[in-house]
């Protein structure tokens, strides 16, 4: 007589570790990417922009969930780094370099610079921390600002649109594709990285770096590696912002934009990457909701659209406070207690 597993049992460690626990999430996965691909085929120029933000955003919160999340080291100047990333994405695309070489090189740049303004987490962490990472935000928006305002006007930093083998990747529809790349291949990166040696040494400092250090670790280095790599997923998510926009404006990387990261990593869930995912994407389509509900008012109400600055800062802050009191693990960790109830359904054990 034969019984079958009632959800998913691991006895082996190399199980533990897996990605995809069964075939039912590698099929899932499949079908996603499929449908994700399709979209541009039958959706309009708008929608299909709004993706490829929804895209771009998910690269920078994996990013941040790398430091904040599973590190836990507090960043408020992820805008920064992602800025950093679309200037220095957009002068090498000047300079004649394709984009598939300027989009790492991009994120390099920031990667550098990531690393160099973590050095303060040797000695402070916290409240403390992020107020370093507020002066990296302050010092590089101060730098972009200039930048755009060489020879005494406002100009703004022109991006030609990306090529590849001769074809023009037009920012409408193209592009999505090199961005829906760069996410597929963000996200793996991420979940590879926590089931490497790497990985678990940034769980053990965000744990108790005390503990970590007495273990062995070196959580210095370790520290500045994850800001190091939070900051690259940050300038690779600015130089696919800088190509799909085809310009870099100071205006954009502000101080608001690393809020909105940090609401991102905290809707969706700290220290998981399907949390950045899915906080990223609320996030991002949240305003173009409050957009269209304010168009359709704006027939009643003629000061609807007026408002609308004012209601997205509400409803960001409404939600961040929301999801702290009432489900502070985030989306990520609702999904897995649904997964968990269909797992053993219609069975209670």
């Amino acid at each position: 007589m034969q019984f079958s597993a009632c959800g998913n049992y691991k006895i082996r460690y190399k199980d533990e570790a897996t990605i995809f626990p069964n075939d039912t999430g590698r099929v899932f996965v499949a079908v996603l990417l499929l449908a994700l691909a399709s979209l541009p085929l039958w959706m309009s120029p708008y929608l299909v922009f709004v993706g490829t933000l929804i895209g771009i955003f998910v690269v920078g919160a994996v990013g941040l969930n790398i430091l904040t999340g599973s590190t836990g080291q507090i960043s408020l100047g992820h805008s920064a780094f992602m800025g950093l990333g679309a200037y220095a994405a957009g002068l090498l695309a000047q300079a004649g370099f394709p984009f598939w070489l300027a989009i790492p090189l991009a994120g390099g740049v920031a990667a550098a610079a990531g690393a160099f303004f973590g050095i303060p987490s040797l000695r402070v962490k916290g409240l403390y921390l992020a107020l370093a990472t507020l002066a990296a935000q302050v010092i590089l928006q101060f730098a972009f600002n200039l930048f755009d305002s060489r020879g005494g006007g406002t100009s703004y930093l022109s991006v030609p649109e990306a090529t590849l083998l001769g074809v023009t990747l037009d920012r409408d529809r193209l592009f999505y594709y090199v961005v829906l790349a760069a996410v597929v291949a963000g996200v793996l990166a991420a979940l590879n990285l926590f089931r490497t040696r790497v990985g678990r040494a940034f769980t053990a400092i965000r744990d108790n770096d005390r503990a970590a250090a007495a273990m062995g670790i070196n959580v210095f280095a370790y520290k500045l590696l994850a800001f190091s790599i939070s900051a690259f997923y940050a300038g690779v998510a600015g130089a696919l912002w800088a190509y799909a926009s085809g310009v870099v404006s100071a205006e954009r990387f502000t101080l608001l934009l690393s809020v909105e990261y940090l609401a991102m990593i905290i809707v969706g869930g700290l220290g998981s990457v399907l949390g950045a995912i899915m906080g990223a994407t609320v996030i991002t389509v949240l305003p173009e909701v409050l957009r269209v509900l304010a168009d359709s008012l704006s027939q009643v109400l003629p000061q609807a659209t007026h408002l609308f600055l004012a209601m997205r800062f509400a409803v960001f802050g409404l939600i961040i406070v929301g999801f702290l009191m009432f489900e502070p693990q985030g989306l990520a960790d609702r999904w897995r207690v649904i997964k968990t109830y269909f797992n053993t359904w219609p069975f209670r054990y």
